[in-house]
């Protein structure tokens, strides 16, 4: 074993990255080699989770209350995600885990930080499953009448689940066939967008102007460019489920890595490339409103291609599912994490022989069904909209969650550790402020706004509803011996596996055994 020079004999935990499961202290069924996710898939669920509805419709509305300045509303958010991404991998790369933040936050901040930062990541994903399925059916409903759109919505429940549940890698392989649909359309839009923007295209004519035409690039000042972040910065949130799904691929640090460094640029050239297609060749004010026509489908009508509303019909239909796809495993992934450190039902982390944790992925869904169904039957009763609503601050909790855990761990390392870190975050801390800072000023931004402020309330009525739980997890945490920083497991404190849990806990062990040498020389 390598021992860091200085250090008093201590053992370097950075070249022995541990997998998922013996990261959170447990020894469960994992699935062999052939039956992981592969570095495609990982890249694609990613994408999968990202791109929907918010690209393909909702960036319409940004569009229209900023103006083609709207391209730097989703640049600034996008910098703002990728630096907590930035963060995010750099524990990663150190310490695989599928509970990725959630494990981060109990070894940095305390169990308390893994409970509320777990469970709101899962109640976000099972909201947006029933979002999706909601969103799915009705669009089934238009295309086939005679299929009721609650019934569409419980087919696509149905589907994806049962999808989850065969293994690991049929569920990667799903989302890598319904993430390239998006994916290549998105493509398209962009090379055919430019060449017609440059008037290269078939009966085109040069629009460059139509960025700052129209009363200027910024029509409606800075301002709005600023508050649009905070919608902006929800269409990024998923692009954790990189490390998530990197921690259960072939090659764990490779693809957290892959993931760190390129799937946020990917996504950013999406989001803001796309915007700036739409800007370019349709003046800002003449934008269709989504309700009528989505911006997709409008601009590929100006490309004259036929059929092009039904093509994008298919297109965001596809991006509604996939969503729902991944959302399934992301929900699925979560619960069974928090099981796995007593912060969930334990069985919840029992999984299959293919990986898959089955109570976990079923259990997710029956909480997108109980949605999804009293949309249907009690439409006036006001808790799906409260559910959707309540979920608007957890991608600025998670973000900011990432930023002190890895600030925590980060300081409390030795010169070495921090020297043989695989990938690191620039600019230490200042860049950690930076995201705080902005997570906070979204927030306040949110409150000079009606919706958000509604957002901001139920979101907190919705974590207070979790801390009201908490004194009963932690009393059952410490009747089980656990405390801060433990594995949910102590029976494997001293086996090898554990022995090599990770560099991120190391700052806690040289702690530790400080105090039992002082001991020891003070008893002699």
């Amino acid at each position: 074993m390598a021992r860091i020079p200085g250090t008093g004999g201590r053992r370097s935990r950075y070249d022995h990255p541990v997998s998922p499961e013996t990261s959170s202290g447990l020894v469960l069924q994992e699935p062999g080699p052939s039956k992981k996710l592969r570095s495609r898939h990982v890249t694609m669920i990613t994408l999968g989770g990202i791109i929907g509805a918010s690209l393909f419709v909702g960036s319409a509305n940004i569009i229209k209350s900023v103006g083609p300045a709207a391209t730097l509303s989703y640049l600034i958010g996008g910098l703002l995600v990728f630096l907590a991404m930035r963060m995010l991998g750099e524990m990663a790369a150190a310490r695989p885990a599928v509970g990725s933040f959630m494990e981060y936050a109990r070894v940095g901040l305390g169990n308390w930080a893994a409970y509320i930062v777990g469970w709101l990541y899962w109640y976000f994903w099972v909201g947006v499953i029933a979002y999706e399925a909601v969103v799915g059916g009705g669009m089934l409903n238009a295309w086939f009448p005679a299929l009721p759109a609650w019934a569409g919505s419980l087919i696509l429940l149905a589907i994806f689940v049962t999808t989850n549940l065969i293994s690991l890698r049929s569920f990667g392989e799903t989302e890598f066939w319904l993430a390239s649909i998006k994916v290549v359309a998105i493509v398209v839009f962009l090379v055919v967008g430019a060449l017609f923007a440059f008037g290269l295209w078939p009966n085109a004519t040069i629009s460059i102007d139509n960025l700052w035409v129209n009363d200027g690039f910024m029509p409606n000042g800075f301002g709005v460019v600023i508050s649009s972040v905070a919608l902006v910065l929800f269409s990024y949130f998923g692009t954790e489920i990189a490390v998530m799904a990197a921690a259960e691929s072939e090659n764990p640090a490779k693809g957290i890595r892959q993931a760190a460094h390129t799937v946020i640029w990917r996504v950013m050239l999406f989001y803001v490339g796309a915007v700036l297609v739409i800007v370019t060749i349709v003046p800002w004010d003449e934008l269709p409103s989504p309700d009528v026509i989505a911006p997709f489908s409008y601009v590929f009508d100006l490309f004259g291609v036929p059929g092009a509303e039904t093509i994008m019909s298919i297109v965001i239909f596809t991006a509604v599912i996939s969503v729902l796809n991944s959302g399934t495993y992301s929900a699925s992934r979560m619960f069974a994490a928090l099981a796995e450190q007593r912060l969930a039902p334990r069985a919840v982390a029992k999984r299959s022989k293919r990986g898959v944790p089955v109570l976990a992925v079923i259990a997710s869904t029956i909480g997108g069904l109980v949605a999804t169904v009293v949309n249907f039957l009690a439409p006036s009763s006001g808790i799906y909209e409260f559910i959707m609503n309540s979920t608007g601050l957890v991608a600025l909790f998670v973000y900011v969650f990432i930023a002190v855990t890895q600030w925590r761990l980060r300081s409390r390392m030795t010169q070495e550790e921090k020297d043989a870190l695989t990938l690191k975050v620039w600019l230490f801390p200042w860049l950690n402020v930076l995201v705080i800072l902005g997570a906070i000023g979204i927030v306040g931004i949110m409150l000079t706004t009606e919706g958000g402020r509604t957002q901001v309330l139920t979101s907190f009525i919705a974590a207070g509803a979790l801390v009201l739980f908490w004194p009963i997890v932690r009393r059952n945490l410490k009747a089980a011996g656990i405390r801060d920083g433990d594995a949910a497991d102590p029976a494997l404190a001293g086996a090898p596996a554990a022995a090599e849990a990770g560099p991120l806990r190391a700052a806690a062990e040289v702690d530790e055994e400080e105090q039992r040498a002082a001991g020891r020389a003070e008893h002699q």
